[in-house]
């Protein structure tokens, strides 16, 4: 069993099992006041590219976050609880609106969900390129 810290792209299997379970996870960002803004999100987790990404829309305030931060991306966590196992992710998170980076963070979205995302021509992908990650998976 994974307990913290954990490499963010070499984790153990149970840590890695984790996170491929279908969990309901929280991002949390800063508000421009560095007040912590936590909200419920679906999260997957690429270990092999060091990344996790959210699907949502443009106009979210999640989103409006990430890019007040500016191009060099904003520190956000991601998280999941199952009882007694627990899983953080954390990084540097960036906004993309490219179709082909947006159609990858869906595909891993129903991967993990087992649902295909409904149509959204707002949709956007934020990407977390991975700094640490800890838990107990």
């Amino acid at each position: 069993m994974a307990t913290y810290p954990v490499d963010p792209r070499q984790p153990d299997a149970a840590y890695l099992s984790f996170w491929r379970e279908r969990h309901l996870c929280t991002l949390t960002t800063l508000r421009p006041d560095g007040t912590p803004h936590v909200v419920p999100v679906g999260v997957t987790y690429d270990p092999e590219n060091g990344l996790a990404r959210v699907i949502t829309n443009k106009s979210s305030a999640k989103v409006g976050h990430v890019l007040a931060a500016g191009t060099e991306g904003a520190r956000v966590a991601v998280c999941q609880v199952d009882g007694r196992r627990w899983a953080t992710l954390e990084g540097r998170a960036t906004v993309s609106v490219d179709p082909a980076r947006v159609a990858e963070a869906e595909r891993r979205y129903a991967q993990r969900y087992g649902r295909v995302p409904s149509p959204n021509p707002s949709r956007v992908a934020i990407e977390i390129e991975l700094t640490s990650a800890m838990g107990r998976g």
